[in-house]
């Protein structure tokens, strides 16, 4: 795997090992990225949900964000985001929080309350900590067909995670698409044969 463009273009990050992780694939992000950019959409602060290896904020971090919230369940996920981190040496944009998403989004009021990895940050950021945030971009890539999608997607509503203007981009499969009460907030949508994007606002 490897960093589309911006700051860090070409550098190679790892993946998380094993064969529960799907990575987002190079095309699927340049695809994503493309059509922020398209939009204009500011990247100034990021949510980036089931993370995996952490390509998404990653990218956004050489793009230009201030700062990526990482957050994912599982510790070898978590490790492996450090280890990332490390490479790029981008600590002081980077916040990564070892939670089940679906308890993170529905605690959002007390982020905290999760284990914050500090270990890689300065001393001075490890005060800082994602409660009560809300965001420019959301990135969330739950498991595909495991009944987490429309879930994700309506929390993140319901809590109002987003700003004004903000978006959450979401990847599923065709077999899991975005229920009918929630597409009216999808303003725009990319495909290829079996992976499904979806634009979304709070509108």
């Amino acid at each position: 795997m490897r960093i589309i463009a911006g700051k860090y273009k070409g550098m190679k990050i790892n993946a998380v090992e094993g064969l529960t992780a799907r990575p987002t694939s190079d095309f699927i992000r340049e695809m994503i990225f493309s059509t922020l950019y398209s939009l204009n959409q500011n990247y100034d602060k990021v949510l980036d949900l089931y993370s995996g290896s952490g390509a998404m904020g990653l990218e956004a971090i050489s793009r230009g964000c201030r700062e990526v919230v990482f957050v994912d369940g599982s510790k070898k996920s978590v490790s492996t985001i450090i280890s990332n981190i490390t490479k790029l040496k981008c600590h002081d944009n980077c916040k990564v929080l070892l939670k089940k998403v679906e308890n993170f989004l529905s605690n959002s009021i007390n982020h905290q309350k999760g284990e914050i990895d500090t270990s890689y940050m300065e001393d001075n950021q490890k005060s800082i900590e994602p409660e009560g945030c809300r965001y420019n971009l959301i990135f969330a890539d739950p498991p595909y067909n495991k009944g987490l999608v429309n879930n994700t997607v309506r929390q993140i509503l319901d809590n109002d995670l987003l700003i004004a203007d903000g978006i959450l981009i979401v990847e599923h499969s065709k077999e899991e698409p975005i229920k009918d009460d929630l597409k009216k907030f999808v303003f725009k949508e990319k495909n290829t044969a079996n992976i499904f994007v979806s634009f979304i606002q709070n509108i």
